[in-house]
């Protein structure tokens, strides 16, 4: 989209869409208010925005790269899990001689920030890195559709199209821990969390019952909630699987104030690091999510995208096991 295809749309002149992105007005040409309101619809509509610094760039790039974020990266309750991704993002662009923007002015809907706003400005970067535990799915489609280059951090669904990303192989790194846990003697094993939703949710669930089935041992899924523990002791679990790691702290803490010893009576097992506070003493086992790793890849991902080159657009990496302390042989 350029300034003349604007000019084409509105039917005025090219000059007139020019004095209109630059909010300015020229004395020898006046532009009535409809006609100014006219060519503004247009730009909001189409998304346009003027680079004149790609432009004198034989490659047509700026070495922009954007990053946009679904949900805040800088609160403290949140800093710690997205900080990784950012430094592996950021020291990506500085080896490839990229700069970054952060997009921060998107519209909120429904809690959640919205790529198409109506101060879109995504097309500044040459391509953009998206963040979120949740990404919309015709939001990604629509990027798809457009053509416009971007990687997920984090393994997304199809949305019209082969989606661009670098993930965590959460499967994998779960049902290594399912059968540790049967190695140890857990015949009967929980999975607590919503096993549904953002990717890594399923993912994570996924793996779980793949491997509870094959190692034919008992695995049952409770969603967090005040009578979960006494759930878990009526059905005779042994070992927890807690998808997100705040609730897993939370109900090994619960479980030791109605005097129950971890890991002696009751094992847990973390499945990633934690995404919101969570205060423990526990030294939780599990694995830890390549964080730092993902964020270099996508930036590398990106730019192999930008060049044209072929290649693996769709990557999963290994997550790193945990020993902790929190699993141990099963109870009789």
């Amino acid at each position: 989209m350029t300034q003349q295809d604007i000019a084409r749309m509105t039917g005025v002149s090219q000059t007139t869409v020019s004095i209109v992105l630059n909010e300015r007005d020229d004395a020898a040409v006046r532009i009535a208010p409809e006609t100014r309101e006219k060519v503004l619809a247009a730009i909001r509509r189409t998304g346009y925005v003027a680079d004149p610094i790609a432009r004198r760039l034989a490659a047509q790039r700026n070495r922009f790269l954007g990053v946009f974020t679904y949900e805040p990266v800088f609160p403290a309750g949140l800093g710690d899990f997205y900080h990784p991704f950012l430094v592996g993002i950021e020291e990506c662009a500085e080896r490839i001689g990229c700069d970054l923007l952060l997009f921060t002015s998107a519209s909120v809907v429904d809690g959640r920030r919205r790529i198409f706003s109506q101060d879109n400005r995504l097309r500044l970067a040459d391509g953009c890195i998206l963040l979120g535990r949740w990404l919309d799915p015709e939001e990604l489609a629509r990027l798809i559709a457009e053509g416009q280059p971007f990687v997920s951090v984090g393994r997304r669904d199809d949305a019209g199209g082969p989606v661009p990303y670098v993930g965590a192989d959460y499967p994998a790194a779960t049902a290594a821990q399912v059968r540790r846990a049967v190695e140890l003697g857990h015949r009967k094993i929980a999975y607590v969390g919503e096993g549904g939703g953002p990717e890594s949710h399923a993912d994570r669930f996924r793996g779980f019952t793949d491997a509870v089935a094959r190692a034919g041992v008992a695995g049952i899924h409770v969603k967090p909630g005040k009578e979960v523990l006494s759930q878990l002791i009526t059905e005779q679990v042994t070992a927890v699987f807690a998808e997100e790691f705040a609730d897993g702290a939370l109900l090994a803490d619960e479980a030791v104030k109605q005097g129950l010893r971890v890991p002696d009576d009751l094992s847990f097992v973390a499945l990633g690091d934690p995404t919101r506070p969570a205060s423990t003493d526990l030294d939780f086992t599990g694995y830890r999510i390549p964080r730092r790793e993902m964020g270099w890849q996508a930036v590398e991902v990106l730019s192999a995208i930008l060049e044209g080159a072929g290649g693996d657009h769709q990557r999963l990496l290994p997550c790193e096991p945990v020993a902790g302390a929190t699993l141990a042989v099963a109870r009789a």
